[in-house]
């Protein structure tokens, strides 16, 4: 006999935050609305207060494709977004999508049916980032590399099973409504602690590597550093709501930030201090700089990338690991306000 799970149809409801994305969101959207195999789907479009092109954009799909709806946020968290999205949707799993991502084809039908056979309550896949251009490339490295985020399973990859957070994800609406939806207080690692908060209640959190999704990241310093900067901040501000109890890995930016100023501190006390001490404390102030510099430059020579991507890595890796540490500390040692910090990931 067919197991029901097997037959059930596959009804999925995408939901989309949307801001200031008019270069990608018609990129994003075409993914989703050439997923096949579902029974029924619908996209639900949540802009934000965009400052550029992109409600333009977004009008034309919504007049040319009927399964589009379109929602509003005025307030831009991506937490309020999603929640505004999950709470409309219309059937019982809910997909999240990136503006700046690109589902593969038959990303819906294998993660629905994942979430079946796994009976998890929500799941996700790789976040494989791939740039276009010289700097891009070099960004998207750091990535999908232990050396630029970390060790995470869905920005490195690795075997099907339990995981602590999910890219994306695709959720189980009824389990999420049930905890409150996402926490509407964060503007960045909602979806970390939407996880945790789904775990402590039981349920299933689940990698899945079939699911590999092309993600295209920011493609200039600056967008990087502000980028990285909001995201470290608000990781800051769940380390300290939950009074430190998160992965050892998210200390290391922070650290290598207060390493490198207390560093800084001792050099600019050797000046003032002067002769053989002053020398001796120059010389301890400069060790946490020329061995982060050197690893820097170590990782970047053994990149397996071009030459061109690989110089850029000298600056790219600083940008990501100096400007989240700095918002880490920051969110760390005072609350984070507002709900400004929307963007993806």
């Amino acid at each position: 006999m067919t197991p029901a799970s097997s037959v059930a149809p596959l009804r999925a409801s995408f939901v989309m935050p949307v801001l200031n994305e008019e270069d990608y969101v018609a990129t994003a959207v075409a993914s989703v609305l050439a997923q096949d195999g579902l029974d029924e789907r619908e996209l639900l479009l949540v802009l934000g207060a965009s400052t550029d092109r992109t409600d333009e954009v977004v009008a034309g799909l919504a007049a040319a494709h009927p399964e589009i709806r379109v929602l509003h946020n005025p307030r831009n968290a991506i937490s309020m977004s999603m929640n505004i999205g999950i709470t409309e949707a219309r059937f019982p799993v809910v997909v999240r999508v990136d503006a700046h991502s690109v589902l593969p084809p038959g990303y819906a039908v294998t993660a629905l049916r994942s979430l079946r056979t796994s009976g998890a309550v929500n799941l996700g896949g790789r976040m494989h980032a791939e740039g276009l251009t010289r700097y891009e490339q070099a960004v998207a490295w750091g990535y999908n590399s232990p050396g630029g985020l970390g060790g995470a399973v869905y920005h490195t990859g690795g075997e099907a099973g339990p995981a602590e957070s999910a890219y994306l994800g695709v959720f189980d609406r009824a389990a999420v409504l049930a905890i409150g939806g996402f926490d509407e207080s964060l503007s960045r690692g909602e979806d970390w602690d939407l996880n945790r908060r789904l775990i402590a209640r039981g349920g299933l959190v689940w990698f899945e590597p079939a699911l590999d999704v092309i993600y295209r990241p920011r493609s200039s310093v600056r967008a990087l550093a502000k980028q990285f900067h909001a995201s470290g901040r608000w990781r800051g501000e769940i380390i300290r709501r939950l009074k430190g109890r998160v992965p050892v890995r998210y200390y290391v930016p922070p650290v290598l930030v207060a390493g490198l100023a207390f560093g800084a501190a001792l050099v600019l006390a050797g000046a003032i201090t002067g002769g053989a001490a002053g020398i001796v404390l120059a010389g301890i102030g400069l060790l946490p700089a020329l061995v982060y510099g050197a690893w820097v430059a170590l990782t970047a020579l053994r990149a397996d990338v071009p030459g061109p991507v690989r110089l850029r890595l000298l600056g790219v890796l600083p940008t990501m690991h100096l400007s989240w540490g700095v918002g880490c500390l920051l969110g760390i040692l005072m609350p984070s306000r507002g709900h400004n910090a929307f963007a993806g990931r």
